[in-house]
């Protein structure tokens, strides 16, 4: 299975936000132990490198990256991304290109904690509580 992860995701964890911590830490494991494929857009680590700007430099933005590398499979973007998503004329123009590239690299979900945000996506997006109670089996 492929998952898509949403930025809001990789953040939940790399800084410990609460209430989302535990289950969007429980994704993370799930892609650690193989039992999903998490891939997440080089978009999506441009704009995590912008948000935790005051907590990261150079080194630490490289130390960063290489521990998602061994979690996550880093998507690249490409203008088909950028062009359908400006042809899905979505509100949010960072979310079109998330669904857009969850498409073209045959993601069976997408993660994430503005699962509305995705109402017009192709692929289901779940929040990472919906996934993991839809997935109970994997955990019993």
């Amino acid at each position: 299975m492929k998952l898509l992860i949403d930025g809001n995701i990789v953040l939940d964890v790399l800084q410990k936000r609460e209430p989302y911590y535990e289950d969007s830490a429980k994704i993370w494991k799930m892609c650690e132990t193989d039992l999903a494929e998490g891939c997440v857009s080089v978009f999506t680590f441009a704009n995590l490198v912008y948000v935790m700007r005051k907590e990261l430099d150079a080194e630490n933005i490289s130390e960063v990256l290489k521990k998602l590398s061994l979690i996550f499979t880093f998507e690249d973007l490409n203008a088909s991304d950028i062009s359908k998503a400006a042809e899905m004329q979505w509100e949010d123009f960072e979310d079109a290109v998330q669904a857009a590239t969850a498409r073209r690299i045959h993601a069976d979900h997408i993660i994430t904690r503005n699962v509305k945000d995705f109402s017009k996506s192709e692929i289901t997006a779940y929040t990472p509580t919906e996934f993991l109670s839809s997935q109970a089996k994997l955990f019993t």
